[in-house]
């Protein structure tokens, strides 16, 4: 294995909360944990914030438009999380960076979280989100025929299961798909490799998913349900063109390059990208440091991908 990255080696001996020996974080500290700011919000030429009626509530949107004439092609962003946390403050910059390097609309969805809203609540928020865009795309300057989605972890998961289900229920179409760290199987540490390497001491932790996968899919039907755990899917043809990001040190290593596997054998043209010495959540944690320039290059490959 790589060396790990000098400034994530330096994040988590400095930003992370120092819990006594022994002490398992509850879902309060978690959320407690995410409320920091993610460093100096890089411009963006327009910052909108509007609200959709979601299937069963309000859903906050952020759309962040480039400068130009348009029309734009469009991205749709879920944000991770395990499903129990962040929101449209906690990945502003992810998506700042993104809007940069591909001069594309980004429309960040605000879904509703477990444990309150537990699977499918998320699932069925992101679709109806994902339609209201392609169908109003005009409204926002926009181009349908060009609607990629995007997510980061659990927000990764989002995007592909949205991509799923636009193949599924049509009326909704759907160019490529950016998944970065992404979960895509249910919570079983003895399947990959990766769990037993970095489930400890590299941010996420085995805890911690499981954790998240208890609090997110309540009900035991639907632990192998493929909406929930996309590598459960018997037919994964049809599918966008998906960019898989990986981190070296992130437990969900293994099953977001299976599920990268998976699509390739399925026909779906496939980009994967293994960051070396980094961890889960390295988008995020550069921003929080003002070190983005450090994974430019990253956000660029995702720029040229979404615009080849």
């Amino acid at each position: 294995m790589a060396e790990l990255n000098p400034k994530m080696n330096y994040f988590l001996k400095n930003f992370l909360p120092d819990y006594p020996a022994g002490y398992t974080p509850s879902l309060e500290d978690i959320r407690s944990r995410a409320r920091v700011s993610f460093g100096a919000a890089e411009h963006v030429h327009k910052v909108e914030d509007r609200t959709l009626q979601g299937p069963e509530s309000q859903l906050p949107i952020r759309i962040y438009t480039p400068e130009g004439d348009g029309p734009f092609p469009l991205v749709v962003f879920f944000h991770g999380g395990g499903f129990v946390y962040g929101d449209l403050e906690s990945h502003d910059a992810l998506c700042r960076g993104i809007v940069n390097a591909s001069q594309q609309i980004v429309v960040a969805i605000e879904y509703r979280l477990a444990p309150e809203n537990p699977f499918p609540a998320a699932v069925h928020d992101c679709h109806a989100a994902a339609k209201w865009v392609y169908e109003n795309a005009d409204e926002l300057n926009g181009d349908p025929s060009r609607l990629s989605v995007a997510g980061d972890s659990a927000g990764a998961n989002l995007a592909t299961v949205v991509s799923m289900l636009a193949k599924e229920k049509g009326g909704l179409s759907i160019n490529k798909q950016v998944l970065i760290y992404p979960v895509t199987d249910s919570f079983n540490p003895e399947k990959y490799e990766s769990y037993r390497e970095n489930g400890r001491g590299y941010f996420l932790t085995l805890e911690n998913i499981g954790l998240f996968s208890k609090l997110y899919v309540q009900n035991e039907e639907f632990a192998l349900h493929p909406h929930a755990a996309p590598m459960n899917a018997e037919d994964l043809s049809g599918l966008p063109s998906a960019l898989v990001i990986t981190a070296e040190y992130d437990p969900l290593r293994d099953e977001g390059e299976a599920y990268a596997g998976r699509m390739r054998e399925a026909g779906v043209p496939v980009t994967l990208r293994r960051e070396e010495g980094q961890i889960h959540g390295f988008f995020n944690f550069f921003s929080l440091m003002d070190s983005k320039e450090d994974i430019q290059e990253i956000y660029d490959s995702i720029g040229s991908f979404l615009n080849g």
